[in-house]
Formats: C-alpha cells, sequence, structure tokens
C-alpha cells in the first residue's frame, strides 16, 4: 500500500516542502519498517530548510527528525523490535553508547538520511528506540532531540544531585523539557525567559522562581539573590551567545554551564575576550544524545509518568502551516503533526 511524504525543496524558498506518493519500502536484514503517527518540529528543522545547519541537507530528503510509529515488518536479522512495537528513533543513526565523535554527527534523520514527515519511515536496527507507553503518539514524537539534549545536559559529565539549582535560560522546547527533567531528578529550578505570560507557565511546570528579561535585564543578579549568592549549579543555555556572558556570572563556582547544539547568531572569536570572566566553571557545547541517554530517559519518564508540553497540532497535509506557525508563531512547546 502506497502513502504520502514530504521532501525538502530549496529550490523554493523558505518552507519549500513538497508532497508526493510514497511507495512502502521494503526493510532490508537490518533495517525496521514504521507506520508513521506523528512528528514534531524541532529548531534544526528550519535551519536545514534555511541553509543555516551545520549539515546540510540531502535534497530531496524527508524531514523532520522527531516522530513515532508502529513497526509494521522487520528485516530478517533484526532482533530490537518486532512488529507491532511503538518506537521512535535517535537523531543519530550511529551514536549508540560513548563519547560522541565527528562521525556520529554526520549521519542524521532528516537531514541526509529520509524523517519522520511521511506515512512510512525506513529505520535501521541501532537507532530505534521504543517509547514509554502511557504517552500519547503526539507527546511520544517530541522526544527525540529536544527531550535528549536536555536530559544529556543534565546528566553528564556530572549528573545534577538532588537539592542542586538548575537555571534554565529561554522557553524553546529544550527549555521546557529542561525544567521537566530538573524537577524529575530533585533539582531546584530557576527560569528565565522573555514575558510574564510565559513565566506563569513555566511555574506550572516546576520553576521554583521565573525571571523575566523585560522586567529584570540584569537577570543574573537576581539569580545571585535566589541562591544566597552562591549561584546555580547548572545552567542550560538554550539561547547561545547573546545570553552567554549572564549564564556565566549567574554560575556557581564550579558550575556546568550547557549550550546547546547548534545555535544560530554570532560565534564568539578570539577579539571577544575572556568568555569565563572571573567566573570559575566548565562551559561545554553538545548535541542532543545517544540511543543510551534517549533510553534512560524514557525510564525515567515512565517512572515519573512525565508528560511533554505540545502547543499545537497539525494534520498532516497541513504540514507547510505547521512549519510557518513553529517559525513565526512563537510557540510554548512542541508543535506536532499527525498522519491520520
Amino acid at each position: 500500500m502506497n502513502g504520502l511524504a514530504y521532501h525538502l525543496d530549496p529550490s523554493r524558498g523558505r518552507l519549500g516542502l513538497e508532497a508526493s506518493d510514497q511507495e512502502r519500502p521494503e526493510p532490508g536484514p537490518h533495517q525496521v519498517l514504521v507506520e508513521v503517527r506523528a512528528a514534531s518540529l524541532n529548531r534544526r528543522d528550519l535551519m536545514l530548510m534555511d541553509g543555516h545547519y551545520p549539515l546540510p541537507a540531502t535534497p530531496g530528503v524527508i524531514p523532520l527528525s522527531d516522530g513515532v510509529g508502529v513497526v509494521i515488518a522487520v528485516g530478517e536479522k533484526v532482533t530490537r523490535a518486532a512488529p507491532g512495537d511503538r518506537v521512535t528513533a535517535t537523531y543519530f543513526l550511529r551514536w549508540v553508547d560513548g563519547p560522541q565523535r565527528l562521525a556520529h554527527a554526520a549521519e542524521q534523520y532528516g537531514a541526509n538520511h529520509h524523517g519522520m514527515l511521511a506515512t512510512y519511515a525506513l529505520l535501521e536496527e541501532d537507532p530505534v528506540v521504543h517509547v514509554p507507553e502511557h504517552l500519547t503518539d503526539a507527546e511520544a514524537a517530541t522526544l527525540t532531540c529536544a527531550g535528549v539534549v536536555a536530559w544529556a545536559a543534565l546528566t553528564t559529565p556530572v549528573p545534577v544531585r538532588p537539592g542542586q539549582t538548575v537555571l534554565t535560560v529561554g522557553s524553546g522546547t529544550v527549555a521546557l523539557f529542561a525544567v521537566q527533567h530538573a524537577v524529575m531528578l530533585g533539582a531546584r529550578v530557576i527560569s528565565v525567559t522573555s514575558t510574564r505570560e510565559k513565566a506563569e507557565r513555566l511555574r506550572e511546570l516546576g520553576a521554583g522562581e521565573v525571571i523575566v528579561r523585560a522586567d529584570t535585564p540584569d537577570w543574573e543578579q537576581e539569580v545571585a539573590r535566589h541562591t544566597a549568592g552562591d549561584g546555580a549549579d547548572h545552567i542550560i543555555d538554550t539561547v547561545g551567545m547573546p545570553t552567554l556572558p549572564k549564564s556565566v556570572a549567574a554560575g556557581a563556582y564550579n558550575a556546568q554551564l550547557t549550550l546547546i547544539g547548534a545555535l544560530p547568531g554570532p560565534e564568539l572569536t578570539a577579539g571577544d575576550g575572556n568568555p569565563f570572566g572571573s567566573s570559575y566553571l566548565s562551559i561545554r557545547r553538545i548535541a542532543v544524545g545517544s540511543r543510551t541517554h534517549f533510553e534512560a530517559m524514557n525510564q525515567a519518564i515512565t517512572e515519573h509518568r512525565l508528560r511533554p508540553v505540545i502547543d499545537r497540532t497539525f494534520p498532516f497535509e497541513q504540514a507547510a502551516a505547521a512549519y510557518r506557525y513553529f517559525s513565526d508563531g512563537d510557540p510554548f512547546g512542541k508543535v506536532v503533526i499527525t498522519m491520520s
């Protein structure tokens, strides 16, 4: 039975999506065929479309790394999945465990391997991950990128401990998962956001204190006040270089500051001086996580019955509208595309 698939077409400019018929693929010996039920957008998907992502999109690739579906066929040598299983896939095809290497980052679903915005997704066996049973399809379709990178930021290389203070900067989907994960891990959360409306919703997710940038431009000082001058133990900065100096200043002695992924905007150069200022902390930049991180996160999500934040869902035939809303609508939570 044939289906439908969207493909990236850079020649059509912004929002260059083209729909076409999709023949049902046949899985190879180590492949898993999934009938997709839902998929979701990440900032990297806009960057791929605009040509700003470090790994260029292969022309005609099926986009989106995040999605969930039901296994309908497996290759003869597959042992990690069976027909009827509800699964997703990792962001990187080959990163199962251990340190990330450049070769891992070079193969990604939705960039240079077909992704999830289609009736069928043909996955390699190694990246297949079973999703928590209590999540709806729309919720399960949100985990691969934002959920896993927030988890990796908080649990590696030194995991956050109960009672420590986590500072989240921004209110995109990674920041929202970071708030939820930090609360789940027993940490105290301070969040920095752009509006009072978002501040209230962050409190509902579990942030103990929320600082609105417009009201408190020197928010690093407010973090110090909320921590009796000590600063935050873990900082998850999802904005990037514009907020890095204040994030550094908000860190405790020997804090861990994580910048998330392929952030747009200017890069630091030698002429920018010392990014550490007078602070003593570690600064790192990470890109999502491994299958082992994903599976550990799912175990914790299952134990705590966590539910991802969804802003809005769109039907499959309105995929371009979903991209447009994600780009211009300032969503709070994930934007999901459902296949039925």
